[in-house]
């Protein structure tokens, strides 16, 4: 039997319910939670480490904990101790697990009584905690009193410690998960440290790399930088204060372009009746797996359930219709800043696709096409701002295929972006040319300047967080994040290099060199935390993306004079602190064109033209998009989708089929009809049904 099972048998056997959920293989607590973290309990994570005098301890806390070792110990009382994380050797020989399986059941393996139990007394918070089977390819939900009773049927009463206390007690700085606290880089003669990301020497590097596995690559970024925290439903993430930063500079940068060509801002309830929902079939058509309803009250039933917003159509239409009379009520432009609610049948992955997210949604009405027609491409331009200048990101404009269009829309323009890393296109943002129908189904009706009744043609756009999650794939490496200027929330830190007997005046002047950039709008922080070593603080600083470091130390005041190291290329500089302020200026400047410069780059290479079919899924096979002469046809759009998964599955020697709730199907699909259509000579043939072309069409495997 595997040790899954002798575990499910010995539940079993003590009459404990418990629920197994599968999962791919997991490494880390990171990679777990990607997909249990909607799981409600105590999500916990086990170590085993080592002393040579005290013995073999499991310490199993919760995964939001960054554990001290020394306090550990201290807690513990043992004198003298060095409590070391022991290898996959020595996990395998002494609790007969692999590296990743390790939790409390594994002390079923522990005959002989040589591991001491340590619990963390924040689980015994939870009703229920997750812990792995002894595989890590499943997580076990049951009663935290449950697993406490087994961990005592087999001979170990564990050893609890008060987390929340030595958290407490502990200096402010991040540690460094499991490698307890942040070990202190070695510094060099004189004053300079070399940086560093290396996990044995600051515990900031990340364990995955961006080549090697990008989806544990994309978890552990966003986590350690400090972007998001997992939250207790399933596809619901905590925009941490780094990350809501970011937002706040898309959100004043867009509100701005907005307003300039007459939107107003607004607020609609966030709840639609089932009747107002339903108004518009084939717009909810295209929602309905996604809608959350309300069902209840306290104890007692609503009459009627009432749908949580996916998006406001239909909740701000019949407004409309009481607002709108005269052809003077027109254009109605308005907007709202809020969050809407999807229930995503797909594997969620935080700000590409999650339950709630925040965004902006734009309403309009018109009494004319061409007055829609206008808005439609003057707020697509405004999107491709937000990715291209702001956040460095290059996008393809373009219009989606019937196929592809909003659900109940005449037509629906897009940006299209594109992560190098997996190969795969992204829908940036969309802005939809609504026509009439919506305002049919509400009964919006005007009286235009003859007399006569007419319905308002409207549109609708929309951009989301996504934009957050799409600029960190695109830019960020295995050190971390790579933030773009500027929407980095703090543009350069500054690092006091000590030097003993002159600490003091090289804060002096790190304090006015940040007092001075501040003043100069550059968003600064000057790091004279005393217990990390520069070594540390620039391990730390590169992890979050800050684009530009300043070294200081005893020879640089010597000199009068700072380093400046750019994060995205590594590049250093000795600055006179006379031209400080204009160096770091222009910095800025360049790096935000050289980032959009090199994804651009980056990004056209990956396009390729495609005339004939037997080349179509070679090249999405090696990660790239296809650019191909198309009749563009519904019937075939849908046969190119299916052919090219089921090649591509036959390749992989997957006939199978792929779980439908796959967010990153190997299936081609359309991004776009692009705008910037290159020549189309008469006589060009659809590369798949060898009917007339009819424009180019930009495909890609997709999030």
């Amino acid at each position: 039997r595997t040790m899954a099972e002798v575990i499910s048998a010995a539940l079993k056997a003590s009459g404990v319910a418990f629920t197994s959920h599968a999962h791919p293989a997991v490494i880390t607590a990171e990679e777990q939670e990607v997909h249990i973290g909607g799981l409600p309990g105590a999500h916990v994570k086990s170590l085993l480490v080592a002393d040579k005098k005290h013995g073999t301890f499991l310490i199993t806390v919760l995964n939001s904990r960054r554990v001290d070792m020394k306090a550990v110990a201290k807690e513990l009382g043992l004198a003298g101790a060095n409590l070391r994380f022991c290898d996959k050797d020595a996990l395998k020989a002494t609790l007969g697990v692999e590296q990743g399986a390790l939790s409390p059941f594994a002390l079923i393996n522990d005959t002989e009584g040589k591991v001491t139990f340590v619990l963390d007394q924040g689980v015994l918070k939870h009703d229920t905690v997750l812990a792995h089977p002894l595989v890590n390819t499943a997580t076990l939900s049951l009663s935290t009193s449950a697993m406490l009773d087994f961990v005592k049927a087999h001979a170990h009463e564990p050893k609890m410690i008060d987390f929340d206390k030595l958290a407490a007690a502990a200096p402010a700085a991040p540690a460094a998960g499991e490698n307890g606290k942040p070990a202190k880089a070695k510094e060099a003669k004189g004053e300079k440290v070399a940086p560093t990301t290396t996990k044995g020497e600051t515990g900031l590097g990340l364990k995955h790399t961006k080549e090697d596995d990008f989806t544990a690559w994309y978890t552990e970024v966003i986590l350690k930088s400090e972007m998001i925290e997992y939250y207790d439903i399933s596809g619901c993430y905590i925009l941490r204060p780094h990350s809501f930063m970011i937002w706040d500079f898309i959100r004043e940068f867009l509100d701005k372009q907005i307003k300039s060509i007459g939107v107003q801002n607004c607020y609609f309830p966030l709840f639609i009746s089932k009747a107002a929902l339903e108004a518009e079939k084939d717009h909810i058509e295209g929602f309905a797996p996604e809608v959350a309803w309300v069902t209840r009250s306290g104890d007692g039933e609503l009459a009627e359930p009432i749908a949580v917003r996916p998006t406001s159509e239909t909740i701000m239409y019949p407004a409309y219709a009481k607002w709108i009379h005269s052809h003077r009520d027109l254009p109605l432009k308005l907007n709202q800043w809020n969050n809407v609610v999807r229930w995503e049948f797909k594997y969620p992955t935080p700000f590409l696709r999650s339950r709630e997210f925040l965004w902006q949604e734009g309403h309009t009405a018109f009494a004319t096409k061409a007055e829609a027609d206008k808005e439609v491409l003057q707020v697509l331009e405004f999107y491709r701002q937000v990715y291209e200048e702001l956040l460095a990101v290059p996008v393809v404009k373009g219009t989606k295929t019937e196929k592809e269009k909003f659900a109940g829309g005449d037509y629906t323009t897009t940006v299209e972006g594109y992560i190098p890393s997996t190969g795969r296109g992204i829908q940036g943002a969309t802005s939809h040319c609504l026509g009439q129908n919506f305002g049919r189904m509400f009964n919006i009706q005007f009286e235009d300047a003859t007399g006569q009744k007419q319905i308002p043609w409207q549109n609708s756009w929309g951009l989301t967080t996504r934009t957050i999650g799409v600029m960190i794939m695109v830019h960020s490496d295995n050190k971390g994040l790579v933030l773009p200027p500027r929407i980095a929330p703090v543009q350069l830190v500054i690092v006091p290099i000590p030097k003993k007997g002159q600490d003091a005046a090289v804060v002096t002047k790190a304090e006015e060199i940040e007092k001075m950039l501040k003043e100069a709008g550059v968003r600064t922080e000057c790091d004279t935390r005393s217990n990390y070593t520069p070594g540390w603080k620039y391990s730390h600083w590169e992890l979050k993306g800050v684009p530009i470091r300043c070294e200081l130390g005893a020879m640089d005041l010597a000199k009068n004079q700072v380093t400046l190291v750019r994060r995205d290329t590594g590049a250093k500089c000795e600055v006179p602190m006379a031209v400080l302020l204009q160096k770091v200026a222009l910095m800025l400047v360049e790096m935000q064109h050289e980032m959009l410069a090199v994804a651009r780059k980056k990004r056209d290479e990956c396009i390729k033209h495609v005339l004939k079919w037997e080349d179509f899924v070679p090249v999405l096979d090696n990660k790239f998009m296809a650019l191909t002469p198309f009749c563009n046809e519904g019937e075939w759009e849908e046969k190119v989708k299916d052919m090219s998964r089921e090649e591509s599955l036959k390749k992989a020697g997957e006939e199978g089929g792929e779980d439908l709730r796959t967010s990153t199907s190997v299936a081609a699909k359309t991004l776009c009809i692009p705008h910037d259509q290159p020549p189309l000579p008469e006589g060009t043939l659809c590369f798949v049904s060898g009917k007339p072309a009819k424009c180019w069409v930009l495909w890609g495997r997709s999030y």
